[in-house]
């Protein structure tokens, strides 16, 4: 690789500066090379040695209105905003056509939250700069600040007429549209784009998102097909692409795009995972259930991974082996309402009730608030003989359910079983408004209280 003549000499004055700081011994640099310098060290993170320099910097070179604009950047980075202004008044007095003094002090504006100011004084160096693309980024941004995002999109759609290689803008214009609902219009501005940067991977890449989102797998595909094609490293457009070919069932093609990831990068339990589906999809069970072994194995906190495999187990009617992976999980993370649930629909498979009971109960109380997740968990403990509790839990679902006659026609049930009369004939006339056709629920799960006389009198009165 070849560096260019600004490179080396950048390189050098760097490595210069470096063995000055070791050997005491003081060099001279103009007063560029300096700025060089110090911004190296701003952007790297490293405060103090961007200090040291502009320090050295200022002895050698007093006068220098660039070095003192590095050092108003500086002082803005620690947040001193009312000496960086001062001096910016000052060097305004010797330079008032110096773009980057308005573009400072927007940078100050912005930083207390001004940020209609801000973008006046960057329209103001707009008619001083060379860069306009720099300045048309920064008002974006500032839009962006102030929610205002059809001006933020104007602005980068401005700056990447001036540079369309400009990256950070085309992913700001982006995110624009798609915060705005716009993906279609999103898709067109990209087309255009492309048709005057064909080679922009990033460009394809989301026209291939954006497609995906709008469920156009086959436009998806194509986007990201060209994507990986300009650039053969670019990790995310092959996982996309992964994804596009399983959405359209081409699930051999898939897992070879999710194994590129893997080549690219170290595997991640998601490509890992959805390998494994896919060789599932296959009838691959050997191979399906080798990839969910090792997505937990890369990554023991993904639920989904344990899920997989679970379920696999579960689909193959295999429930001692579901029951063994879902405690493995549980053993990692007891507080995941999506193994408790599993736990229980097993053991309820396995005609383990009492240890149902107890999943359904854990997965409620850690947020799984699903209608089924009750129903399941009050019919089993109707079955148990837990009348009292299933009716508790039943008053509560009711509250994230208010009318659901599935709730109403059990609560009838339990009310008439527990002798309350009166609650019963309430809540099956409550069941029988909602939903009258589904009234045989009540004979399934409670066939002593069908046949009770008050029962089909009150349901009668509904046939008419």
């Amino acid at each position: 690789m070849h560096l260019s003549e600004e490179e080396e000499d950048y390189n050098l004055s760097l490595s210069k500066f470096e063995s000055m700081l070791k050997t005491n011994k003081v060099l001279f640099f103009d007063s560029e090379e300096f700025e060089e310098i110090i911004l190296h060290y701003l952007d790297m993170g490293k405060a103090a040695l961007a200090k040291k320099a502009l320090k050295l910097a200022l002895e050698q070179h007093p006068k220098s209105t660039g070095l003192k604009l590095v050092q108003v950047e500086m002082l803005v980075y620690d947040d001193k905003l009312d000496l960086a202004e001062r001096m910016l008044n000052e060097l305004f007095a010797i330079e008032p056509t110096n773009e980057e003094i308005y573009i400072q002090k927007a940078n100050i504006y912005s930083k207390r939250d001004q940020h209609e100011k801000a973008v006046e004084l960057l329209e103001t160096a707009l008619l001083y700069t060379d860069d306009f693309a720099d300045v048309y980024n920064l008002i974006g941004m500032e839009y962006l600040f102030m929610d205002n995002l059809e001006l933020a999109k104007a602005n980068f759609i401005r700056c990447l007429e001036e540079d369309f290689e400009d990256q950070a803008a085309l992913y700001n214009v982006v995110y624009c549209f798609e915060f705005l609902d716009q993906n279609e219009e999103a898709i067109v501005y990209l087309t255009k784009y492309i048709d005057k940067n064909p080679y922009s991977e990033i460009a394809w890449h989301q026209v291939g998102r954006l497609n995906y989102g709008l469920k156009k797998y086959e436009e998806a595909l194509r986007a990201f097909e060209y994507a990986t094609l300009i650039d053969d490293e670019f990790l995310g457009a092959f996982m996309e692409k992964a994804k596009a070919l399983e959405r359209l069932k081409k699930y051999e093609e898939a897992i070879e795009s999710y194994n590129r990831t893997i080549e690219l990068d170290d595997p991640t339990s998601y490509a890992l995972l959805r390998i494994g589906k896919c060789h599932e999809k296959l009838g691959n069970k050997a191979f399906a259930l080798k990839f969910f072994n090792k997505t937990v194995h890369e990554d023991p906190l993904l639920d989904k991974g344990w899920i997989a495999i679970t379920d696999f187990y579960v689909r193959q009617k295999n429930f001692q082996k579901a029951l063994f992976y879902v405690n493995k999980a549980l053993s990692i993370d007891n507080e995941n309402r999506f193994y408790w649930k599993r736990y229980a629909t097993i053991n309820k498979e396995m005609n383990f009730f009492e240890e149902a009971e107890y999943g359904y109960r854990k997965a409620v109380e850690h947020g799984d608030f699903m209608l089924d997740t009750w129903l399941f968990w009050v019919d089993i403990l109707q079955f148990l003989g837990e009348f009292e509790s299933a009716v508790q839990t039943l008053l509560q679902a009711s509250e994230y359910f208010p009318e659901a006659y599935e709730i109403e026609y059990r609560l009838a049930g339990l009310y008439f079983m527990l002798h309350h009369t009166d609650k019963g004939k309430f809540h099956l006339s409550n069941g029988l408004r909602l939903n009258f056709k589904n009234h045989t629920i009540l004979e399934a799960l409670f066939p002593v209280v069908w046949t009770r006389k008050l029962v089909q009198n009150t349901i009668s009165k509904y046939l008419k």
